[in-house]
């Protein structure tokens, strides 16, 4: 089970709103429909969590590039939101290299079914980027009060409570819960 949420910051606080991702294909999508939760260019937060396995941070300032965090990269491959965040920039992978196809290997990154042996090189060296580890811009929430080294202690199953209320906003995530 999915959970996503925005939360922007206005002159009043945060503002968090629930949002479907439904239509959102790529990272671009993501941020557009950040953009317009906010307005006067502040901070937007989008939040996404997959229930027990993992959990994304997308801030967008404005025009900049988003900023991506996500907990478990591995586990975030095998999600189609994990899939939006993981851009070939964040895997370290050349624009137009998208690597093996993410649906069709086990999470040791072997095809389905088949050996470690029988992977090529080729694939074998580009899922080795793609592990259970953390992924990401770790210092996204650090002017925000929450560091690298806290974000990265958070458990999935309460991440997103967790920031909120390090952000004074855990009433207002609540509500769209």
């Amino acid at each position: 089970m999915y959970f996503a949420a925005l939360l922007a910051r206005t002159e009043d606080g945060w503002e968090a709103s629930d949002t479907e991702l439904d239509d959102v294909e790529t990272l671009a999508d993501l941020a557009d429909l950040a953009r317009e939760a906010s307005t006067d260019d502040d901070t937007v937060l989008v939040m996404i969590e997959q229930e027990g396995a993992w959990f994304g941070v997308v801030r967008v300032d404005g025009e900049d590039d988003p900023r991506i965090y996500v907990s478990d990269a591995a586990a975030a491959a095998r999600s189609s939101y994990g899939e939006i965040l993981l851009t070939n920039e964040l895997l370290g992978r050349d624009p137009g290299d998208d690597g093996p196809d993410l649906d069709s290997l086990d999470l040791d990154g072997t095809e389905d079914g088949e050996p470690a042996s029988a992977v090529d090189d080729e694939e074998s060296s580009s899922a080795a980027l793609i592990t259970h580890s953390p992924l990401g811009d770790d210092n996204i929430l650090d002017d925000l009060g929450i560091s690298a080294k806290e974000l990265h202690t958070l458990e999935a199953e309460d991440a997103l409570s967790a920031i909120a209320e390090a952000l004074g906003a855990s009433e207002v995530l609540e509500t769209v819960r």
